[in-house]
């Protein structure tokens, strides 16, 4: 029940409001009332509709739309018991009106009891002419249950009696999604493109779909079509340039991404893809240039820093990697890579007490990968903390027990230590697991390759 506020119905409000100041009865019809309850719901002056909703009951107390506009006040204000009672008594004077069935709807969702409001909403469109509420309603229900086939089909029902319907257009391509349905979103897609061939939104969504399958020259075809009908759209550019860099034509992509720049103020991501662009063509300078852009116009993002992080780790320029890294763990210290970049970097500048500290770091934020044990235990063999390399290996061998180097490089720390038993034992089930790893051994700890304690226990095995 949606007004439309003019003269007359700021002129009720105003009698109303005088009304009341002066204590004075006035008569308003039905109709005033409700548009003097609706305006204050509209603008959250719920008290005064409360008011205005008891007056018009009073002198109006059949009003069935005045009882509904009273029901609304409830559920905004989280009374449902009185409005379910309301709902009740209406539904067993006019047991077809739509609108209560649509109310009581709206309550047992809030309620959490989403197959109740589908059986409510079922009901009330059984009595309603204009269905796309309904539709709307029921698709919202069921997504909440998760059942992403039946919600799929009452948004295509919205799309198709209100073809310009992007909401439901988008909710239709996430049921898809969620089904895992990608070639049924494709062939819907290309049929809602045969009634509506102009729809921007249509076209940038086949070829995501079309991107998610790999198939990038018809995802390209898909971009370009939603550029022509509207040549403002950032994100066809955007997925434009990221199915031109899966071909490799990277000066297009930059192309692309460089539009969205002309159309409104740069983002961070198309700078950062123009930069990794520029990289992947040999363009260091100009690359680098662009990520940094990127970095100042989202600091918090953190795929930036892990470029530029990433290149000067392939060109051995660890200072700078240390100089980057250290500003990326400043803005977010619990990410990941950071720490292992960081860690990476220290261990390669030989700053072993920093790399030592980055590993633990890391192993506390729950990176539990091979890497990260294998890495951390050189760090304390060349620290010769070899008590600490064996309570961090013992820890890394309890997440990868099958893990053949753990073991060979635990062994080699009991040597360290001369702890012969320990070593042995460690060494033989190493070995049983995999005798390839033995050369990695004796690289690692040299003095191993003639100790009698590995041949008795290589002999042995």
């Amino acid at each position: 029940m949606d007004f439309q506020f003019g003269d007359f119905s700021e002129q009720a409000v105003s009698r109303f409001e005088l009304m009341l100041k002066t204590n004075e009865i006035q008569f308003f019809d039905a109709t005033e009332f409700e548009e003097i309850g609706q305006y204050y719901i509209d603008t959250a002056n719920l008290s005064m509709a409360k008011k205005a909703i008891e007056v018009g009951l009073s002198q109006h107390p059949e009003s069935t739309e005045l009882t509904l506009l009273l029901v609304e006040y409830y559920i905004l204000t989280n009374t449902f018991d009185e409005a379910t009672l309301l709902l009740d008594n209406l539904l067993s004077l006019e047991p077809f009106n739509e609108y209560a069935y649509q109310h009581m709807a709206v309550i047992q969702s809030k309620s959490n009891q989403h197959q109740e409001a589908i059986e409510s909403l079922k009901k009330g469109l059984s009595y309603s002419s204009f269905k796309y509420e309904f539709h709307s309603l029921l698709a919202m229900e069921y997504l909440h249950l998760d059942e992403y086939f039946m919600a799929k089909e009452y948004f295509i029902k919205c799309l198709e009696a209100e073809v310009t319907d992007n909401h439901s257009l988008y909710n239709i391509i996430y049921c898809f999604e969620s089904l895992k349905d990608t070639d049924g979103a494709i062939t819907y897609m290309n049929e809602f493109l045969n009634k509506d061939p102009y729809n921007e939104v249509a076209w940038h969504q086949l070829g995501r779909q079309y991107l998610a399958k790999k198939m990038y020259e018809e995802a390209i075809t898909s971009f370009d079509f939603a550029i022509i009908c509207d040549d403002c759209f950032i994100g066809a550019y955007l997925e434009l340039g990221k199915a031109l860099e899966h071909l490799g034509r990277y000066n297009e992509a930059i192309n692309h991404y460089e539009v969205t720049l002309t159309i409104d103020d740069p983002t961070a991501f198309a700078l950062l893809r123009i930069g990794e662009c520029h990289l992947k063509l040999g363009n260091d300078t100009l690359g680098v240039k662009f990520i940094k852009k990127a970095i100042h116009e989202d600091p918090l993002l953190d795929k930036g820093w892990i470029s530029l992080c990433e290149f000067y780790m392939h060109k051995n320029a660890y200072a700078k990697v240390l100089h980057y890294v250290r500003k990326a763990v400043k803005i977010d210290n619990t990410h990941v890579r950071y720490w292992r970049y960081y860690a990476q970097a220290n261990k390669a500048l030989g700053f072993m007490e920093e790399a030592n500290l980055a590993y633990e770091r890391l192993v506390n934020l729950g990176n539990y990968e091979i890497q990260t044990w294998l890495d951390w235990s050189q760090v304390l063999l060349q620290m010769q903390e070899y008590d600490s390399g064996i309570k961090a290996l013992r820890q890394g061998i309890e997440f990868h027990p099958e893990n053949s180097q753990l073991h060979y490089m635990l062994a080699g720390f009991y040597m360290m230590q001369a702890k012969a038993s320990e070593a042995s034992f460690f060494l033989k089930n190493a070995y049983s697991i995999n005798p390839k790893d033995l050369d990695v051994f004796y690289e690692t700890f040299p003095t191993s390759k003639t100790s009698p304690l590995v041949k008795d226990t290589l002999t042995q095995s």
